[in-house]
């Protein structure tokens, strides 16, 4: 089975390269060094950290976006012209297939985490490039699995497309949120507002710490240690075993 991985993840790769997606992040990149110029430009003080800080958090977003719509289109243009159905006619297990596609997702995330922290070279210094990078890359990982597990579920690139951005934009936000629902002008004794915490305590119990994953806090005050990447790696470990087996679970169910 693992020569049927590597071919998938293979074409899968090819498929990329076919679709010029390094050249939309090689675009990504330039327009992502002329923002940061434009930013140092109309900065008076601490220019440096200022453009570090505006790139680092554009290419994060920009590298989750790509890589979630890649993911995304790739199966569905699939789909649409039954090569799914026809691969899976041949004597391929369908977790070689999964495992393949995944592999080959996989791959392309990492190239694209490497070319971004690339970039930041010209900002910041390399060590904190490095904890940037790896961490960025545990992301796209994650996300790239949770795109394949969504299209299975739901089978439309809007539907599949909404449900990642707002598992994105919730995980990357529930520490914020989790700290408001403690403030000083809630009740804690109010029922209501206890049931709300409850809710949402167990909501971040299940999600992925996102926030603390590619913090643009190590690019500017260069706070980044290799300790702050053991709960980055670890949830990595977590979710991507649970996330796939989801999606096998999920692909295995299917009548194609």
């Amino acid at each position: 089975m693992a020569r049927q991985v590597l071919s998938i993840a293979s074409f899968t790769v090819l498929e990329a390269l076919r679709n010029r997606l390094l050249w939309l992040v090689l675009a990504i990149v330039l327009g992502a060094l002329g923002l940061a110029q434009f930013a140092g430009a109309l900065a008076v003080t601490e220019t440096a950290q200022i453009q570090s800080a505006l790139l680092g958090a554009f290419l994060r977003l920009a590298a989750v976006f790509v890589v979630t719509l890649f993911v995304i289109t790739s199966l569905v243009r699939e789909s649409n012209d039954k090569v799914l159905e026809l691969l899976l006619s041949l004597p391929l297990p369908r977790a070689a297939y999964y495992l393949g596609k995944l592999a080959g997702f996989s791959l392309f995330a990492l190239v694209v985490a490497l070319a971004f922290g690339v970039v930041l070279l010209v900002y910041v210094q390399p060590g904190q490039v490095l904890i940037w990078t790896i961490s960025l890359a545990a992301e796209l990982l994650i996300m790239a699995a949770l795109s394949l597990l969504c299209l299975f579920t739901f089978s439309q690139v809007i539907v599949a497309l909404s449900v990642v951005s707002a598992f994105y934009l919730l995980a990357r936000s529930i520490g914020a949120i989790q700290l408001m629902e403690h403030g000083s002008l809630v009740d804690p004794n109010s029922v209501y507002q206890r049931t709300v915490n409850a809710i949402i305590d167990a909501i971040a119990y299940l999600l992925p710490d996102l926030y603390r994953f590619t913090s643009s806090d190590w690019l500017v005050y260069h706070t980044g240690t290799w300790h702050s990447l053991g709960p980055v790696l670890l949830q990595t470990a977590v979710y991507l075993p649970l996330l796939a087996g989801a999606a096998l679970f999920d692909l295995y169910r299917k009548n194609l």
